[in-house]
């Protein structure tokens, strides 16, 4: 009878404790288990923000490459605007310039028929050729022409002379500066329309 308890004691201590072992392995299974899926869902937490972060940074750098671009094409547009107004303007300023151009020879001719007619000491004739040759300079004034004023002495520029022949200087100061003032020149509106034909000292 006492070896049957004693049997029967060791094995309900043996049972409880593998139940209890059991317990305690299915409770430590259950805990790995949980910490695997929380480092799962951890790791996949991370790979998404990396993902969200990765896809921010490509759309901003691509708004940054269009806004780059519209400015660049905004630019261009205002350049061809500001340069297409500007060649519009220097078409306007220089719309007549042809017939302006033409005409200057018929203002050298009045030039040389006064001197003459100055000669000859004919007042009336004078007059009479003074009063039209005044109102075709006046009419060529209003549409933007002007007279070059060069004289002697003056220095001697490539943007506005055109040198026809050199001579030795009559005195020092004249070297390399204008001597003589052939053909007068003109400007419409600031533009060279014909250069001043002139002598240079040597």
């Amino acid at each position: 009878m006492r070896i049957g308890k004693l049997f029967d004691s060791i094995r309900n201590k043996t049972t409880k404790n593998m139940s209890e072992q059991n317990i305690n392995e299915e409770l430590e299974n259950d805990n790995l288990q949980d910490n695997v899926q929380d480092t799962e869902n951890n790791s996949d937490q991370k790979e998404n923000e990396t993902v969200g972060k990765s896809e921010l940074e490509i759309v901003k750098e691509q708004l940054a490459k269009e806004k780059d671009q519209y400015l660049r094409l905004f630019a261009e547009f205002d350049n061809f605007k500001k340069r297409t107004s500007r060649e519009r303007i220097d078409t306007f300023k220089t719309a007549n310039k042809e017939v302006i151009t033409s005409l200057l020879p018929v203002l050298d001719d009045f030039g040389r028929a006064l001197n003459q007619i100055q000669k000859s000491e004919d007042d009336t004739l004078y007059q009479g050729v003074e009063l039209i040759s005044n109102k075709l300079t006046e009419t060529l004034r209003a549409k933007g022409l002007k007279e070059m004023e060069v004289k002697a002495g003056d220095d001697f520029n490539t943007d506005f002379h055109e040198a026809i022949t050199q001579i030795p200087a009559p005195t020092e100061d004249l070297k390399g500066k204008i001597v003589d003032v052939v053909e007068t020149g003109y400007l419409l509106n600031d533009v060279v329309v014909r250069y001043a034909k002139v002598v240079v000292g040597l």
